[in-house]
């Protein structure tokens, strides 16, 4: 009887193209012990281009381990299971020397058959590879030699989701979804006051506020929560980890900004304290609060906060628990508005927001300033 060994394999890109990288390991599917472990940056390529780079490495592990083995590929890229196991046809020419290679490689082992696997199932891999993305980012940042592939265009199977992702082309059939939570009601929000870094609690309407949101996120298959680092948020988050059984992870770039000397002022205080500064402030967003921080500034924090969740979390749900600005921002740049529109956006104390964000470069914004599950 011929040895059954197990492929996990992954690989993504982050900006598709961008700086890319794959994962594979080789498990014998008896005793689950790990044989086999590869990860590679392949310096600017697409998610398609490295997730088949993942199973290629795989491939060649198995044949370097037992070429007569009989092979179980478990992937979380439906793309490439489907093409693979010939449902699907290879549409675009760039992936079908890969898919080529990937054939040449399983007809020389025992057998070879593939099965798609969610994320979850598919960590091991998924880590390894946002190990080697984290190589090829800095090999593009030192200049570093790396292995090159270049850039093709990505191929994409058609979802539900592809007339609002991509105006009637086809998407990314596994967005990662954005849970955008704003915590519950502070005194400070009760008087319209600037609220910033202060560490101000949450009132006991707060507390039901937070309460309700958690009972209506308990409806929804949440796979991750993060929480600014400030007590009115992390109470907030609390809640809805208490309902969904998760832990709560914290992100010091999803924080509020810095009203510096304008904290805990009304915004009457504020414009007879610095009129000058209030005024540019309003109309800039480089502008800063006297010994504060800039609605630029925030933007480009809770830019790289939502970046880092994108690579940890790809096509997960991930409930985002922060405050007015890091919302607004994530918006904001998820419509492709300019800066100015944070000015025009409202957003109630505890309300959600929810973001689509597909590998293949495009956020849709699926709902805003939602207070359903506070009006019951």
């Amino acid at each position: 009887m011929s040895r059954r060994l197990l492929i996990e394999a992954d690989g993504g890109s982050r900006g598709n193209p961008g700086p890319a990288g794959y994962g594979a390991l080789v498990r014998d599917a008896d005793t689950g012990e790990l044989l086999a472990e590869v990860a590679e940056p392949i310096g600017e390529a697409t998610n398609n281009v490295a997730e088949y780079r993942g199973l290629i490495a795989g491939l060649e592990a198995v044949a370097a381990i037992d070429p007569a083995a009989s092979v179980e590929v478990r992937m979380d890229s439906k793309l490439v299971v489907e093409q693979m196991s010939g449902r699907w046809k290879i549409k675009h020419p760039a992936m079908r020397p890969l898919a080529g290679r990937a054939r040449e490689l399983a007809s020389e082992l025992g057998s070879v058959r593939y099965r798609w696997v969610p994320r979850s199932q598919n960590a091991h891999a998924d880590r390894l590879a946002n190990a080697a993305m984290d190589g090829a980012a800095r090999a593009r940042r030192t200049g570093a030699d790396q292995p090159v592939q270049a850039a093709e265009p990505v191929e994409q199977a058609a979802s539900p989701e592809s007339d609002s992702a991509l105006g009637w082309g086809p998407a990314d059939t596994e967005p990662t979804r954005l849970l955008l939570l704003r915590h519950g009601q502070t005194p400070l929000s009760v008087e319209r006051r600037f609220a910033g870094i202060g560490d101000v609690a949450l009132t006991d309407v707060g507390h039901e506020q937070a309460r309700a949101a958690a009972r209506r996120l308990a409806e929804r298959p949440v796979d991750v929560i993060v929480s600014s680092p400030l007590r009115r948020t992390l109470d907030t988050a609390q809640y809805a980890a208490k309902e969904l059984g998760l832990e709560v992870a914290v992100e010091e770039d999803l924080r509020e900004t810095d009203f510096g000397a304008w904290e805990g002022m009304t915004f009457a205080e504020a414009r007879r304290h610095s009129p000058r500064e209030l005024n540019r402030w309003l109309a800039d967003p480089e502008a800063a609060p006297p010994g504060g921080e800039s609605f630029a500034a925030v933007a480009r924090r809770v830019a790289r906060a939502r970046d880092r969740l994108l690579a940890r979390h790809r096509g997960r749900t991930v409930l985002v628990v922060s405050h007015v600005t890091p919302i607004k921002v994530m918006v904001q740049q998820a419509m492709l508005a300019p800066p100015q529109a944070l000015y025009r956006m409202h957003l109630d104390v505890a309300c959600l927001c929810e973001v689509h964000c597909f590998s293949d470069g495009p956020m849709v914004v699926r709902s805003f300033n939602d207070t359903g599950h506070l009006e019951s």
